[in-house]
C-alpha cells in the first residue's frame, strides 16, 4: 500500500513537473490522458464545501463525558476539554481530548476529513487507553448530522469490532455524540455520549 501511494505520488510530480520540462526540453505536451490524470488528482485534493463544514467545527470546547460500563447500569460521567483546528491546507481537522476516564487521566486524538474521491466522511481515534486505531466512514448533512461506522480490534477477542457513532448539533455551540456497540449477549448497546460545548471566547 505504501509503495503504491509512493508511486502515485511521484505520477503526480511528473504530471505537474510536466509543462516545465516539456518547455525546458521541447519535449511533447503531456497526452490527454496524463492532462485526465493530473486534473482527477487536483479534484481529488482540493479541499471543498465540506471541508468548510469542517473548519466550522474549530474551536475549545468543555466536554461532558457519559460512559456506560454495562447496559442496565448507570453511566460514569467525566469532563473534559477539547481543542479542534483545521491542518494541512485545510483538508483535515484534528481534534486533541483531555478528560478522566474511570478515575485515571485519559488523553485521545482524532482526525475527520472528507474524501473527494469516495464522497465519505472520515475519522480516526487512537488515546491514552489503547495503542490500537479506531478508523470509521461515514455521512453527513449540510448541517453535520452524521452516522459512522468504525473499526477496531477488541483487546479481549483480538478480533475485529464494530461501532456505531453519531453526532448532531442541538444548537450552534453544542454537539452530542454517542457511540454504540454490542453488549455481552451481542446485541447493540449505548456504551458513551459526550456533549461538546464550544466556548465563546
Amino acid at each position: 500500500m505504501i509503495r503504491t501511494h509512493a508511486l502515485r505520488l511521484t505520477t503526480l510530480a511528473l504530471l505537474l513537473a510536466g509543462p516545465a520540462l516539456a518547455q525546458e526540453s521541447k519535449a511533447p505536451p503531456m497526452t490527454p490522458e496524463m492532462q485526465a490524470m493530473m486534473e482527477a488528482y487536483q479534484k481529488a485534493g482540493t479541499p471543498g464545501a465540506e471541508h468548510g463544514r469542517l473548519a466550522a467545527m474549530g474551536g475549545t470546547y468543555d466536554l461532558t463525558v457519559k460512559a456506560w460500563h454495562a447496559p442496565d447500569t448507570p453511566p460514569t460521567t467525566d469532563t473534559g476539554t477539547a481543542t479542534r483546528k483545521m491542518i494541512l491546507g485545510g483538508r483535515v481537522l484534528v481534534e486533541d481530548v483531555s478528560s478522566q476516564m474511570m478515575g485515571a487521566p485519559y488523553t485521545g486524538q482524532g482526525l475527520h476529513g472528507f474524501d473527494n474521491v469516495t464522497g465519505k466522511y472520515w475519522a480516526t481515534w487512537n488515546d491514552s487507553m489503547s495503542t490500537g486505531l479506531m478508523v470509521s466512514e461515514g455521512t453527513c448533512d449540510a448541517n453535520l448530522t452524521c452516522a459512522y461506522t468504525g473499526t477496531y480490534h477488541d483487546p479481549v477477542t483480538k478480533k475485529p469490532q464494530t461501532a456505531r457513532m453519531t453526532s448532531r448539533w442541538t444548537d450552534k455551540a453544542t454537539e452530542v455524540f454517542e457511540m454504540y456497540g454490542p453488549g455481552p449477549d451481542g446485541k447493540e448497546t449505548k456504551m458513551m455520549e459526550i456533549t461538546y460545548r464550544k466556548r465563546t471566547r
